[in-house]
């Protein structure tokens, strides 16, 4: 299934609020920030928040700037990008500003509320999720559909919390407000439960005005088959490392990862690394791990290409080197075809053995780049 990704983006009181319980919106962002967003905005396909939103904030959810929406244009994208909400009950009010500025719009909903919906005559495309709303379902639909490719999310903090904790969020761009809400009734940007483990990745830091905006990534790996954002990301690494493996007419380039459960990276390695013209990748990633790590155990394996199960320069193929290491996660890009092994199945032997092997097959492309002189 693949997704959009998705970026979460909030600005908060340095005591956690959203907004305070007074009638008017309590504004957080400084004006920097704000011109910030609408570049934001102008660089996805499509912008979401709830219908809690909707009621609190009335927004409308522009590109405000000419420029900006000229350039998408000359992008051959609409002026504006699709704007996309959710709710399970249906209870949207039709004269809300959401529905009468910018471009297209999309209400993701329950059978019942699309019934609902439907009666009220909103000037949008409604789509059922079934009984019940299904994020998974509703982004990829959002990608398969309607050619999502970013998602911006800007609230509220129930949507936030809950594409966290099904580890659907690739991104967290957070703003930092120099003051204190301290009411105890007001919205907060996260709410009580279980989160996937591990801390966040900072991936930059921003003064804007008297504001700091922080961008985090997710580090900790799904867990069975399910996919997470972190597992995409790890993945896109260990494509990127595929391109550094030296050039060869008879072996493929191939890179890979190791990641603990709690996000931390155990190692890294590439094809014929090092000067050894017959190394794997998943073999020169585990080389540097001490075997005796418990950290392995929970462990999952990142390979841009289906780790081997059968080979000749080495007396063990990849996928048995993970099984004996105590792996017993695989994420990987493509299966390996038959160029240099005929029924090649290393999937199949890390299965039979118990191990789970997730494929993200959007990753296909970047993981076969470098190997596109011996596929033909």
């Amino acid at each position: 299934m693949s997704h959009p990704y998705v970026l979460l983006s909030a600005a908060v009181s340095l005591d956690g609020f959203l907004d305070d319980t007074g009638p008017e919106r309590l504004l957080l962002s400084s004006p920097v920030d704000f011109d910030r967003v609408d570049e934001v905005r102008a660089s996805v396909d499509a912008i979401l928040v709830g219908a809690g939103t909707i009621r609190a904030d009335n927004p409308r959810l522009l590109v405000n700037s000419a420029e900006r929406r000229a350039a998408r244009v000359a992008d051959r994208k609409p002026a504006y990008p699709l704007k996309v909400t959710v709710s399970a009950s249906g209870d949207l009010d039709p004269d809300a500003n959401f529905w009468h500025t910018g471009g297209d719009k999309v209400v993701y909903t329950t059978e019942k509320g699309a019934q609902r919906l439907r009666r009220v005559g909103l000037a949008a495309d409604i789509v059922p999720l079934g009984p019940e709303l299904d994020w998974r379902a509703l982004l990829e639909h959002l990608h398969d559909v309607r050619g999502v490719r970013r998602l911006m999310v800007e609230g509220g903090g129930t949507i936030h919390t809950q594409l966290l904790r099904e580890g659907l969020a690739d991104e967290l761009q957070l703003v930092l407000a120099p003051l204190f809400v301290g009411e105890a009734t007001a919205p907060r940007l996260f709410g009580p439960g279980p989160y996937q483990g591990g801390r966040l990745r900072l991936v930059e830091t921003r003064p804007l005005g008297d504001v700091v905006l922080m961008r985090y990534e997710p580090t900790a790996p799904g867990t069975g088959s399910v996919p997470s954002a972190a597992d995409r990301h790890w993945l896109a690494l260990a494509c990127e490392l595929a391109a550094l493996c030296p050039p060869s007419e008879t072996a493929f380039s191939v890179g890979a990862v190791v990641v603990a459960a709690d996000g931390t990276e155990l190692a890294r390695g590439h094809s014929r690394e090092g000067g050894d013209l017959v190394v794997h990748a998943e073999e020169a990633a585990l080389a540097k791990i001490d075997p005796t790590d418990a950290r392995l155990a929970g462990a999952t394996v990142y390979s841009s290409l289906e780790p081997c199960a059968r080979r000749a320069s080495r007396p063990a193929p990849c996928a048995r080197l993970i099984l004996d290491a105590g792996v017993r996660r695989v994420v990987t890009a493509w299966r390996e075809p038959d160029t240099f092994v005929a029924g090649a199945d290393g999937s199949g032997l890390l299965a039979a053995e118990g191990a789970v092997v997730v494929v993200l097959p959007e990753y296909a492309g970047q993981a076969q780049a470098p190997n596109r002189h011996l596929l033909g």
